[in-house]
């Protein structure tokens, strides 16, 4: 490339070749905004993957290679992540740059973190999946995400709350399309892998706690399908032995065509941002006065994104943002399995495949609109009344969803699904509301000037967030489930067990590690008097986040406006 084409390509992606000609309209912002969030909020339907990745290799059941829960829905943690370092560390540079320089960075990356993580699944390279969709793709959510919300604030001066939730919203609604996608693309890509025979048909014997089967006089690894194993299918088949290694999930081929979607739609959106010239205002708007914003915690000076790091306002809205994200996005990781776990037991008619990759759809409506009226009815009764209403609201709520799940467990009746669901989904409301509503608080306390880099900053607390979320709610399941097999195992007969699973029950420990004994297939031989333990699974989680969102709602109230001292003049 000449030195021409070079000094072109620089000014093209310059921040002063997207300032806005006077009289361009405002409303012609939004839609690349919404496009980018679009794309990387489809993160949020990252539980869909969670089954498939967990039997890449066995298809119908996990095979004792497959990846096991925790270490696939550590991926998604290790995503959210990498979204608030890159937000932290790209805020401050966006200011300098710009939204469009940014815009494209984010789109290769989300876009590359796809087919890198296809690579990983392709080869059944887990770290790969974790660098590609992890590292590389996190570092695209983060530069997605913050690079259309200062701009839409300095566009939308006169409604902040609104302008953060039109932002934003597209992040929380990226899951409305992608669930449905995903779902499909795995769906049509799938394939079963070779049926052997039902169990009393094939030769089954146990090496090291792995199922094999001698086949034509070979010794091939299996998995044991039940009728629960099955349901969770997107392709039906019958229960019975399968061949390990020999079907697939759909994954791989998913990755790779969302990789390119995504690449492209981010790439145009980001061409089409403009900024506002320097102290541009709305026709007819004049800022508010000064003395009457106080009561509001409203500011029209501005703190140095340097300074606002040293207040103690923006760790108070840290800690606030870090456990609401945290209650929020635990329950969002695990939320296809969490329903059908709750109620597949009693109400497994109902709560389906894809009745549950309906309900991430949903989570994903609510998380959406939650962001858009939240942020906007903050502009009418202030942040700081809208966070305690998050927080006490969510408190009751997720107080409300173990009575729901002990009842879930016994009762068949469809009232205790209808309960949970409204509850759950208030609950994404209010978690997407948090994260529209926060660029609002962050400008009425530091300034609108440095909202972006201040914003970059304390989304840190998102990767606090994205880690403490996800590891809780996966060590609090797994010592639950851990419970319950011992509990269930000491009520089945040894006999039983041993016709069962091929080895005697002093084995149990053995058996569990290789995946050839879980939870469910232990409750299709426990006595018939055994109340499944699987409803109850979350109970602990949630009344763990119950407790985080009381811890926030006392720092909300401790937050006052920030020390005059803070103040500079731009």
């Amino acid at each position: 490339m000449n030195k021409a084409n070079s000094n072109s390509l620089a000014r093209f992606f310059s921040k002063n070749s997207i300032v806005a000609k006077p009289g361009f309209n405002r409303w012609l912002v939004p839609p690349a905004s919404i496009a980018i969030h679009l794309c990387i909020g489809s993160v949020y339907a990252w539980s869909i993957f969670n089954i498939p990745l967990t039997r890449e290799l066995g298809v119908v059941a996990p095979s004792s290679g497959d990846w096991d829960f925790k270490s696939v829905v550590s991926i998604f943690s290790v995503a959210i992540v990498f979204l608030g370092l890159a937000a932290a560390t790209a805020g401050k540079w966006l200011e300098k740059v710009g939204p469009r320089t940014v815009g494209m960075l984010a789109a290769l990356c989300w876009g590359g973190g796809f087919l890198i993580g296809s690579i990983g699944i392709k080869y059944h390279q887990l770290w790969l999946i974790y660098f590609g969709y992890g590292v590389i793709g996190g570092c695209g959510l983060g530069l997605g995400y913050v690079s259309p919300v200062s701009t839409l604030i300095r566009w939308f001066p006169d409604r902040r709350g609104m302008a953060a939730g039109m932002a934003i919203m597209g992040f929380g609604g990226g899951a409305i399309i992608a669930a449905p996608l995903k779902s499909k693309l795995i769906a049509h890509f799938a394939e079963l892998p070779k049926y052997l025979g039902n169990v009393n048909e094939v030769n089954l014997f146990n090496e090291a706690g792995k199922r094999f089967a001698e086949i034509a006089g070979k010794k091939v690894e299996v998995v044991v399908s039940s009728v629960s194993d099955m349901a969770s299918l997107p392709l039906k088949g019958p229960e019975g032995v399968y061949a390990v290694g020999t079907g697939n999930t759909g994954v791989f081929e998913a990755f790779v065509t969302l990789g390119i979607v995504y690449f492209v739609v981010m790439l145009l959106a980001s061409l089409s941002y403009k900024i506002p010239e320097l102290n541009w205002k709305p026709k007819g708007w004049t800022p508010p006065d000064e003395k009457k914003s106080e009561k509001k915690l409203i500011t029209s000076k501005s703190v140095h994104i340097d300074k606002a790091i040293r207040t103690p306002q923006f760790y108070q809205l840290w800690i606030m943002l870090c456990f609401n994200v945290t209650a929020g996005i635990a329950v969002i990781g695990v939320a296809k399995t969490m329903i059908i776990e709750i109620f597949g037991s009693n109400l497994s008619s109902v709560v389906t495949a894809s009745f549950a990759a309906t309900y991430v759809l949903m989570i994903s409506v609510f998380n959406m609109s939650g962001r858009f009226i939240w942020a906007s009815v903050s502009d009418y009764i202030g942040r700081k009344r809208t966070y305690s209403i998050f927080f006490i609201m969510g408190f009751i709520l997720y107080l409300s969803i173990p009575i729901i799940a002990i009842q879930a467990g016994t009762s068949t009746n469809l009232i205790w699904l209808i309960f949970f669901y409204i509850s759950t989904m208030i609950i994404f409301t209010m978690y997407g509301g948090g994260f529209a509503t926060i660029p609002a608080y962050l400008a009425d306390l530091f300034g609108s000037f440095h909202v972006g880099g201040i914003h970059g900053r304390l989304l840190t607390a998102w990767s606090t967030a994205g880690i403490l979320g996800p590891v809780l709610i996966s060590y609090l399941r797994e010592s639950s489930i851990n419970k319950a097999i011992a509990e269930i195992a000491a009520k089945v007969d040894p006999v039983v067990f041993q016709n069962k699973f091929g080895e005697p029950i002093s084995q149990l420990n053995k058996l569990v590690e290789a995946k050839t004994v879980s939870l469910s297939k232990l409750i299709e031989i426990a006595p018939p008097e055994t109340v499944d333990p699987t409803s109850g699974l979350y109970n602990t989680t949630m009344y763990t986040m119950a407790a985080l969102l009381a811890i926030a709602l006392i720092v909300n109230l401790l937050v006052k406006k920030v020390n005059s001292k803070y103040y500079h003049e731009e």
